[in-house]
């Protein structure tokens, strides 16, 4: 495997992060802030550095480098795969009834499945069902293949988010980058630092991703009247205290971010479905947990690897960078003291990441999570 990294600010030319050699037909992953991938000439600069690469567009909340996490930047991390291969499918969920579960289905259907080792996903995240889109994923591959991607973001406006493959990034794509090959080694890890507090309560009104009612009463009431002062601050704030969420299928736990509130209607939209009766908390957590827990999710990527990792995918999600705040790169400075330096470190803060339960197949969508994603050849 071979990778070359650039990045880009507004009003700046592309700087080389790693040494300038060159790439045959490689997979190039452009991350970085929505205004500046919305330029109308960004895939026409990209292509014209990479003019064999098959381009990947996916805007964040923050891109990730081991030299930085920059808002107001592009990074681009191309990638030659020396011994396997890769196939992009896309999607549009736009000017139709979004169904997600179908969305996932069918784009993963659409990937040849002789040599299939691994999927990693660019998803729009602004108006898409997570929990639907992966579900719909896995019955494509009956829960037996390995899935790992991210929602993209747009900083913590969410006003829209971008992405595409070999064209301007636009709204409403859904991209599956199938990996093949027999020498591949994929591994990967996921882990929060969030704490539940306070009492647990049913579910007793929702609608696919939208909560109405906790113990019979409205929702966001209950909501306000914990958050106290903070209330003010929403729906910015409930980043910082998203629910921990029980149900009777699942053996795990999923913690939602909330990502807006219905005044109107008393009620509260989170990032993924939420079911009734399911039991629910609020959560909070410091900046030491989130170092810590993406410590543990590095050692947990690396701990059966028989190669070491030449190139390591991290999702983080909004709500953690919001916590970190200055303190953002410790996360991933905490990864690379794991990993070590020689792999190459790309990457995206997001809406969602989409990774299984350590111990399991079948991927899901989380929130406020730090996961990792480590392949090497």
């Amino acid at each position: 495997m071979k990778t070359v990294q650039l990045k880009k600010y507004k009003n700046s030319d592309w700087q080389y992060l790693s040494k300038n050699i060159e790439l045959k037909e490689p997979l190039v992953l452009v991350f970085g802030n929505r205004f500046l991938l919305e330029d109308k000439n960004i895939y026409k600069d990209v292509k014209s550095i990479f003019k064999d690469g098959h381009i990947v567009f996916g805007s964040t909340s923050g891109d990730i480098t081991s030299h930085s996490v920059d808002d107001e930047s592009v990074t681009i991390t191309a990638i030659e795969f020396e011994k396997s291969k890769y196939i992009i499918k896309t999607t549009s969920v736009l000017n139709e009834d979004v169904d997600s579960f179908s969305i996932g289905k069918n784009i993963i259907s659409q990937l040849p499945e002789e040599g299939l080792k691994h999927v990693f996903i660019i998803s729009e995240g602004s108006f898409i069902n997570g929990s639907q889109l992966t579900k719909g994923m896995n019955a494509a591959t009956k829960d037996n293949l390995l899935i790992t991607g991210a929602l993209c973001g747009d900083s913590a406006r969410f006003e829209k988010t971008i992405s595409s493959y070999n064209e301007n990034p636009k709204p409403g794509e859904v991209i599956a980058i199938g990996l093949y090959g027999e020498s591949l080694e994929v591994t990967f890890s996921i882990n929060g630092g969030w704490t539940p507090f306070g009492p647990e309560r049913i579910v007793t009104k929702s609608k696919g991703n939208v909560l109405y009612e906790l113990d019979d009463l409205p929702a966001l009431d209950l909501y306000k009247k914990y958050l106290g002062e903070k209330s003010k601050e929403l729906p910015g704030a409930a980043l910082l205290y998203p629910l921990n969420v029980k149900t009777k299928e699942e053996n795990n736990s999923i913690v939602r971010t909330i990502l807006n509130i219905d005044e109107e209607e008393n009620s509260m939209i989170l990032a993924g479905d939420i079911f009734e009766e399911s039991r629910v908390q609020l959560m909070m957590t410091n900046v030491d947990n989130i170092v810590n827990a993406a410590e543990k999710a590095a050692i947990n990527a690396s701990e059966y690897r028989e190669k070491e990792p030449e190139l390591a995918i991290l999702v983080s999600c909004i709500g953690r960078k919001l916590v970190l705040d200055q303190r953002v790169e410790e996360e991933v400075e905490e990864v690379i003291d794991v990993i070590g330096d020689t792999a190459t470190i790309t990457g995206l803060y997001s809406y969602g990441e989409i990774a299984p339960f350590i111990g399991e197949n079948n991927c899901q969508l989380h929130n406020q999570t730090m996961t990792i994603t480590l392949i090497s050849e």
